[in-house]
């Protein structure tokens, strides 16, 4: 499996880090990073994985089964998370889940037709005097209101139409 020459460097910095013998320490950090890049986690990247850190394919792969924050199909190019944990429950991270799958047309980890946003319901994001929150990539959003989860869908919109041209 081939990746961009970016990532490629970050592995081998990656690697790097651990002494011979614990690479297996790099398995999700290099999971997220090709994630990042291919937009999925595949079979093959598992193996490819698997091999760089001198472990099992299926150990790779209940690190994947395990953590919700690695995805086997593809998110859209912008992936919103909305927290709908107690905090955020507490001031409104419910409804504004709500208003985002009404908005968006899609539900818990669902793309939208044209492949721009996926939406997943979160449980906790560490945000919890900033709530409700919503992270779209990495970038985190705090006291998000419905009017200003609209904006930023508009705004991803206006940036995935500006990107196409």
């Amino acid at each position: 499996m081939t990746f961009s020459p970016q990532i490629e460097e970050r592995f081998a910095k990656l690697l790097k880090r651990y002494p011979e013998g614990k690479t297996r320490s790099a398995v999700i950090p290099m999971l997220m990073y090709a994630q990042d890049e291919t937009g999925a986690i595949t079979k093959e990247l598992i193996e490819e994985v698997a091999k760089r850190c001198g472990v099992t394919p299926l150990q790779v792969d209940e690190v994947v089964g395990y953590y919700s924050m690695m995805h086997r199909k593809p998110l859209g190019k912008f992936h919103v998370q909305v927290c709908t944990n107690i905090s955020c429950l507490l001031v409104g991270g419910a409804d504004l889940y709500e208003h985002a799958k009404k908005k968006l047309g899609i539900g818990h980890k669902e793309v939208t037709a044209d492949g721009l946003i996926s939406l997943e319901e979160v449980e906790c994001m560490g945000a919890c005097s900033w709530a409700p929150a919503v992270e779209i990539n990495y970038d985190f959003h705090h006291h998000v209101t419905p009017e200003r989860f609209d904006q930023l869908i508009a705004g991803l919109r206006d940036a995935g139409l500006r990107k196409a041209q």
